[in-house]
């Protein structure tokens, strides 16, 4: 008989009541991509596929049927781009030009999706649901124009109806008849082509290659592979080819976002292995995020799961392809990084006490709430002497027991995520360096693992996302048009001796550039979700608002600072991530409901240090109970 902390069973005691519906997901999706080894992820992190692992939101402790059915159309959708998909094949036929790849990389997860729903009207009923409810959060159905409508969605949704039958989701019929018309017209015939070869990937690569050309996109589709334009010759080399490779995925490791101890995708964003655009403009994703065989069947840009209801920003990239997440290695060799970390240390000899102390103070601080409390009256555990006289005066008393219980705060990871601006160069971000190492080394020893991370941008004024808009003719309302340099100085599981010179590389000249706080902040987010501790705290080091001259000339004048508001509230409201931010010469209070502003970088280390001993102090008030409080020993 299974015991009182047994999982077995569903619904048994320990076991959350959504237990059986993820393991009835995870083995359908095994089933599906062929693959029993598949690791299946749920977390509230955003969804994504890498070669060998799936995540899926978690689902909601009571979900309606709805609900599932949604999870289940991500599931089925995952699964079938692994079953149906051979990166190669697809790499070989793409286009160049972003657009036209924006409309291949779409057209082919409509094939996937297209070849199970055929044969299981169960996964057609799942994905139907899946697809509807994202262009529900797209707010398709209140289009209004074809600039309001995505070509690419029009495209993969009537490519899809020719596949299966199936009409496009209420939401997305009006966005549909937008373009409707003009598809038809131009490359009706075409498309008709595509049915019969729709489960033969490299057939029906060729024949989009046609579709493309019939769109007024030749150019776009490029002519590097014209031979491919016949659709026999295209079907029969490319059977050729997939014999020779045998239909295994190439992975392309370049721009992944690399880090020394990262060998399995634990702690850190899930990554994909060709570098295939995302499906469309509003599933761009950061550098970090899946790319190739890991973009998101399905999904949106925001990175919500897809099962909440939250708010919508227009927030978008004009391509991420330039974005980088990179280690401070990768930035600097090891003789550069001991070099730098040597100028650092000259440049902390005044300021060194002054952390220092303030860094014990923190440190004492945590070791006095290294205190344990006491369960008892338990009928296990260490007998309790001070109850040995109830058993003495009335022997029919039972013996008590009792057990010691853990702080809760032990298990805690912290983020710091500082600003590498311009506006940072000499004396903050010297501070904010010294105020890093010497909180890590802090809470290192009190049993707190902490992640140090920077962002900043490529270029000034623009990098190569730039160029791409202007080469495109530049389209209206691009959003963010600078190349993305998220740096990653020390990660949570790395130990601070083998970080400690990668914060030289602050000193650098030449690093610190335009910051984008909002996807930074994002980004920063999204690692904390993906770590296994109870309690993660994230914060943020600031000394302006978001500043990119290249994306604010071209959009709104608040255009960053809107997003970085509702990534916050986003934070604040509907993560367990505990956000924090302190502001240098710069009132943050106006974004963060939990914040400090300091006048000079001088006043940083003490500002960090107040903050992070309360928010360990806050997290113990009545949680030990008066009595049985002893010291830890």
């Amino acid at each position: 008989m299974a015991g009182p902390g047994s999982n077995s069973g569903a619904g048994g005691k320990g076991q959350s009541p959504t237990e059986p519906f993820k393991q009835a997901l995870t083995g359908t999706m095994r089933a599906i991509a062929g693959n029993a080894e598949l690791e299946v992820i749920f977390s509230g992190d955003r969804p994504g596929l890498a070669p060998n692992a799936a995540r899926l939101p978690e689902p909601a402790r009571k979900p309606g049927l709805r609900e599932l059915t949604i999870t289940r159309g991500l599931g089925d959708s995952m699964a079938l781009r692994m079953a149906c998909h051979d990166a190669k094949v697809h790499q070989r036929h793409a286009p160049k030009a972003p657009d036209a790849r924006q409309i291949y990389d779409a057209v082919e997860q409509a094939r996937c999706e297209a070849v199970g729903a055929a044969r299981m009207p169960g996964v057609a009923s799942n994905l139907a649901a899946m697809l509807d409810d994202k262009y529900v959060r797209l707010g398709s159905a209140d289009v209004a124009s074809r600039e309001e409508a995505p070509l690419v969605d029009a495209l993969s949704l009537m490519i899809r109806e020719r596949l299966t039958g199936a009409p496009p989701p209420p939401s997305a019929g009006k966005l549909v008849d937008m373009w409707r018309s003009w598809i038809e017209q131009k490359a009706g015939n075409d498309l008709d082509r595509l049915v019969t070869r729709f489960e033969d990937q490299a057939a029906f690569a060729g024949q989009m290659r046609n579709v493309l050309k019939a769109l007024d996109m030749a150019d776009e589709a490029g002519n590097e592979n014209d031979e491919h334009d016949d659709p026999e010759e295209s079907d029969e080399q490319g059977r050729n080819e997939d014999a020779e490779t045998g239909g295994e995925a190439e992975e392309d490791t370049g721009g992944d976002e690399s880090m020394p101890q990262e060998t399995e995708m634990t702690g850190e964003e899930m990554e994909a292995g060709d570098t295939e655009a995302s499906e469309s403009d509003s599933m761009e994703m950061d550098q970090e995020d899946l790319d190739a065989d890991a973009e998101e069947p399905g999904e949106n840009q925001r990175r919500e799961a897809p099962l909440s209801n939250r708010p919508v920003s227009d927030y978008r990239v004009y391509t991420p392809r330039f974005d980088e997440v990179v280690t401070a290695e990768d930035l600097c060799d090891a003789a550069e990084l001991d070099r730098l970390r040597a100028f650092l240390d000259k440049q902390l000899v005044n300021l060194q006490s002054a952390v220092a102390r303030l860094a014990n103070r923190l440190q004492r601080k945590l070791m006095a709430q290294q205190n344990r409390s006491w369960d008892f009256d338990l009928e296990e555990g260490i007998l309790d002497t001070a109850r040995l006289t109830r058993a003495v005066t009335d022997p029919m008393q039972p013996l008590a027991f009792k057990q010691e219980r853990d702080t809760n705060f032990r298990d805690t990871v912290v983020t710091l995520l500082l600003d590498n601006s311009g506006s940072m160069r000499g004396r903050p971000i010297t501070v904010a360096a010294a105020c890093a190492d010497i909180l890590a080394r802090t809470l290192e020893r009190c049993g707190v693992k902490v992640e140090i991370l920077g962002f900043t941008t490529k270029a000034w004024k623009g990098g190569q996302s730039r160029e791409a808009w202007l080469a495109a003719g530049k389209p209206a309302q691009p959003g963010r048009l600078n190349d993305l340099r998220h740096i990653i100085y020390k990660a949570a599981d790395a130990p601070w001796r083998r970080a400690r010179r990668n914060l030289g590389l602050m000193m650098r000249e030449g690093l610190l550039k335009e910051n984008i706080d909002g996807e930074a902040l994002d980004w920063a987010h999204k690692r904390l979700l993906a770590r296994p501790e109870n309690r993660r705290i994230l914060m943020m080091i600031s000394d302006g608002a978001p500043v990119d001259d290249c994306t604010l000339s071209v959009n709104p004048g608040n255009y960053l600072e809107r997003h970085l508001r509702f990534v916050i509230d986003e934070i604040e409201n509907r993560s367990p991530v505990e956000l924090i931010a302190i502001g240098i010469g710069h009132d943050v209070t106006r974004y963060y409901s939990r914040a400090v502003t300091i006048v000079d970088a001088e006043e940083l280390a003490g500002a960090m240090t107040n903050q992070l001993a309360d928010l360990f102090q806050d997290t113990n008030v009545g949680a030990v109970p008066q009595r049985g409080r002893r010291k830890r020993a």
